[in-house]
């Protein structure tokens, strides 16, 4: 416990052998004694006790030592600490937050760590790093032996948490965490996320007393501006996305089983690991008209290393939603046909999910993402295909939102449909709503009309 009760006696000289002088303070009533040879040094102590005394610091009631003083003694080592956050955060985090922790994590520790004679390989620090020391489901494992000397260097020679309390180290962290590995320029958004990792380490260390505030605050230090709208020259047209479906289709039995995969991107605006978990239970297809899907899961693709079982993949809610949420989604009557088609052509899997890899399993992306780019090679202009257009198959819901709120649905339906809150689906397609002006100040000019028309007296 902490106090500012302290009281601090003047120096005494004692008659006993040994150290001849002696102070004495008390902190919450408790008094803590300290022998001295010389009154000079007691002198001095006294006057460091009573200086953070009378700057309002606060005293350990343990030790009796000022809380600055207390820090210095603790010498936790930034590796333990940062070993210690990943090990209580990952109980609670999705598997790839866990990675995303990890990277950052292995990042900001090479950095910190001393250059020069005797250091591993940069490939063996991050190694050890990534895969064993920051993957709390691998602790209670034993590393190769490699590794495992590594990580006694990193033990032994990485910085104190108190000694992290600088501005300009944290700048350096921080330069580091903007780089890949290459040495080119991170993208924003992965900045941003790196940062964020690094700063609720250290807000635990505060916690934990290892540190007196967050360094992190002391830095002016601007994060990259993220690109946060749409680049309209990757939306597809409705011919266009068409056109890429069949292209899709014409790759044979692989290209066949992905068409509707793709078409549940364009006409529902899923994204690729909700569309992997898709079942027949989820379906209503009928013979006519509209059918509808009722999304309750999702299925993300990650290193196996990340998750609980051990499988390249997470079963996982709805992202940004509670774990039972359910998205109901009204379906096109040509995403009801692609969907009834691709059940009486391939069936369903035991679980009764809709896509399946050749050797069983979930549709990873390295498979769809050849296809997808062979279909972009034969549907798309030899100029369409080295632009952005549909580039990646995540940018068919961006086509399948934009046409949409172009088609005239509301803000609020698309972003239920979509599974996106109001304010991103703003922010995002930004340039897509404002295309619209001029054909909402039509309606609203209408509007007026009309009303004029029916206020206007009879003849």
């Amino acid at each position: 416990m902490q106090s500012y009760d302290v009281r601090v006696w003047n120096v005494r000289r004692r008659t006993s052998k040994g150290a001849p002088y002696q102070l004495r303070w008390t902190v919450d009533g408790k008094v803590f004694p300290e022998p001295f040879l010389t009154k000079t040094l007691a002198e001095a102590r006294r006057a460091k006790l009573m200086t953070a005394a009378r700057s309002g610091e606060a005293f350990d009631t343990e030790t009796g030592l000022p809380i600055s003083e207390l820090r210095q003694l603790n010498r936790t080592s930034w590796y333990t600490h940062a070993r210690d956050h990943v090990a209580m955060k990952w109980p609670h985090a999705a598997a790839k937050h866990r990675a995303s922790i990890a990277e950052s994590l292995t990042i900001a520790t090479l950095s910190l760590l001393p250059t020069g004679k005797g250091r591993p390989e940069t490939e063996l620090l991050r190694r050890a790093l990534y895969q064993w020391a920051f993957n709390a489901g691998r602790h209670d494992e034993t590393p190769p032996e490699a590794e495992a000397q590594t990580l006694a260097w990193i033990k032994k020679n990485a910085p104190a948490v108190v000694d992290l309390d600088s501005a300009k180290k944290m700048r350096l962290v921080l330069d580091e965490l903007a780089k890949r590995q290459d040495g080119k320029a991170a993208a924003p958004n992965t900045v941003r996320r790196r940062r964020a990792v690094l700063n609720n380490c250290l807000r635990l260390a505060v916690e934990k007393e290892l540190l007196p505030s967050n360094p992190l605050s002391r830095v002016h230090w601007e994060l990259p501006k993220a690109v946060e709208e749409l680049d309209e020259r990757s939306v597809a047209t409705p011919a266009q996305a068409a056109a890429l479906l069949q292209a899709v289709r014409g790759q044979g039995q692989r290209g066949e089983h992905l068409t509707a995969f793709f078409g549940c991107m364009y006409y529902a605006a899923m994204r690729p690991e909700e569309v992997s978990v898709l079942s027949v239970d989820h379906c209503t297809l009928p013979e006519n008209g509209w059918g509808r899907l009722d999304l309750s899961g999702a299925r993300p693709q990650v290193g196996s290393g990340w998750t609980d079982d051990g499988m390249p993949y997470e079963e996982r809610g709805l992202k940004h939603r509670a774990r039972k949420t359910v998205r109901r989604v009204p379906i096109p009557p040509v995403l009801v046909q692609l969907l009834r088609e691709h059940i009486d052509q391939f069936g369903t899997g035991d679980d009764g999910r809709l896509f399946r890899a050749v050797r069983g399993g979930p549709v990873r992306s390295q498979e769809y993402g050849v296809v997808w780019k062979e279909a972009r090679c034969l549907a798309l202009t030899p100029a369409q295909v080295t632009s952005p257009l549909a580039r990646i198959p995540y940018d068919l819901r961006h086509a399948c939102v934009s046409f949409w709120l172009r088609s005239g649905v509301s803000l609020a339906e698309t972003a239920r449909r979509a599974g996106q809150s109001i304010a991103v689906l703003q922010r995002y397609y930004a340039k897509v709503l404002d295309g619209e002006e001029e054909r909402m100040n039509e309606l609203i000019d209408q509007g007026f009309a009309d009303q004029a028309r029916d206020e206007r007296p009879a003849p």
